[in-house]
C-alpha cells in the first residue's frame, strides 16, 4: 500500500519510546530535537539515555512495558529487543489512535520513519516502505553527499530575501523572474567558499534588478 508522506509537528506532545538500546536511542535523540516530551521505558539504559535522564531531557520509567502504558501519546516507537512486547505495545497503542513505528517490523506499526538529511530547515528524506532500511541508508548518503551545508545557509538567505520580494515585486511575472535568477550554482559556490555576504549581496541584486526592468 502507497505511504502517505508528511513532516509532523511534535513540540509539547507526549511521545513515548520502548526500549532503552542504541536503536530507542537515535529514536529518542530525534523526538527531543523536534521538541517532544518523550517518556521511555525499559529495564536498561545505554549510557547516551542514562545521561538524557539526568539531565532531565527525558521521562523514564525503569521497568518493563506493561499492559496500558501506551495510553495519552501521540506517538509511540516500539524498539524493545523483545518482538512480542513490541507486538502488544504497537497493538495497545493503536486501539488509542496512536501513530505507532515498530523498528524491526514496520508492517505492525502505522507508520514509517524514513531515512533523513538535515541542512538547517532543508529536510531530505528517503522511504523504501521498510522494504530496505539498507538502501535508504545508501541513498541517504548519497544525498548527504550531494546537499551539502551550504544548502542550510542557501535556504536562510532564500527565506530572508522571500520578505523583500513579496513587498517589492509584486506581479507574478517579476517573482518568477526573481527565482530564476538566484536559484543557481554560482551562489552555492559563493556558500562554499564561506563568503556569505557576497552571496547575500547576489540575491538583493537581483531584486533591485528586476525591479530596475519592470
Amino acid at each position: 500500500m502507497e505511504c502517505y508522506p508528511v513532516n509532523l509537528l511534535i513540540e509539547g506532545k507526549p511521545c513515548l519510546v520502548i526500549g532503552g538500546g542504541l536503536v530507542a536511542e537515535r529514536k529518542v535523540r530525534s523526538l527531543v530535537a523536534a521538541g517532544a516530551v518523550v517518556t521511555v521505558i525499559s529495564p536498561q539504559l545505554t549510557s547516551g539515555l542514562t545521561e538524557l535522564v539526568e539531565q532531565k531531557q527525558i521521562f523514564y520509567a525503569d521497568r518493563p512495558y506493561q499492559s496500558g502504558d501506551a495510553a495519552g501519546y501521540l506517538l509511540v516507537i516500539c524498539a524493545a529487543n523483545n518482538p512480542e512486547v513490541n507486538q502488544l505495545a504497537s497493538k495497545e497503542a493503536q486501539e488509542r489512535n496512536s501513530l505507532v513505528n515498530v523498528v524491526d517490523a514496520p508492517e505492525i506499526g502505522n507508520f514509517n520513519v524514513p531515512a533523513k538529511v538535515a541542512r538547517g530547515d532543508l529536510l531530505l528524506t528517503v522511504s523504501t516502505g521498510g522494504r530496505s532500511p539498507a538502501l535508504a541508508r545508501r541513498l541517504r548518503e548519497k544525498l548527504a553527499e550531494e546537499y551539502g551545508p551550504e544548502y542550510g545557509l542557501y535556504l536562510e538567505l532564500l527565506a530572508k530575501a522571500r520578505q523583500k520580494v513579496k513587498t517589492q515585486l509584486h506581479s507574478s511575472q517579476e517573482r518568477l523572474w526573481f527565482w530564476r535568477e538566484t536559484l543557481d550554482d554560482e551562489i552555492l559556490a559563493l556558500l562554499r567558499q564561506g563568503r556569505t555576504q557576497e552571496a547575500e549581496a547576489k540575491i538583493n541584486d537581483a531584486i533591485g534588478c528586476i525591479g530596475i526592468k519592470s
